[in-house]
């Protein structure tokens, strides 16, 4: 009896990149059949959303990291937090390719004034790394980071209740 542990084939469609087209990757085989182990009978599919997702809070996690996305991003973002019951974008600023058995992982970051930038840059990689391959089981091959901004200590943070000039 053999044990499947690569990545089985898609049903969906596959692009050009190594991802599926649905959005999705299927992270364990797909094997069926009484005489193969519980474990392995089925087939896992993790979204591309799920990857979005772990990168940005591994990313967030990290001291020195203000913010993410790029100008315009960060505000709607902003506007979009304040609205009652508005959750944040955990994947603001956060983009990913997903292949088969792989993920690589742009960030766009803001970062606190007087933080080595070298420091933060190589504590989210290692941190965004470590994430989504223990959740994901997929290899990181790659997490490149882009500072867009710097928080200067006098700029002042919008207020979170603060009334807007529409309704």
């Amino acid at each position: 009896m053999t044990t499947q542990t690569a990545v089985a084939a898609q049903d969906a469609p596959v692009n050009p990149a190594g991802g599926r087209t649905d959005g999705t990757t299927a992270v364990s085989g797909g094997v069926t059949g009484a005489d193969q182990p519980a474990a392995n009978r089925g087939r896992t599919s993790i979204a591309d959303l799920v990857v979005v997702k772990v990168a940005g809070i591994a990313a967030r996690e990290i001291p020195g990291v203000h913010d993410m996305g790029g100008g315009l991003s960060r505000t709607i973002g902003a506007v979009r937090d304040r609205v009652p019951g508005g959750r944040p974008n955990v994947g603001r600023g956060v983009k990913v390719e997903v292949g088969e058995r792989q993920a690589a992982v742009d960030l766009d970051l803001v970062v606190e004034y007087g933080v080595p930038i070298t420091d933060v840059s190589r504590d989210v990689r290692e941190n965004v790394i470590a994430a989504v391959e223990r959740i994901t089981g997929l290899e990181v091959v790659e997490v490149n980071i882009t500072v867009n901004d710097v928080r200067l200590p006098d700029e002042e943070e919008p207020p979170t209740g603060a009334e807007t000039r529409v309704e």
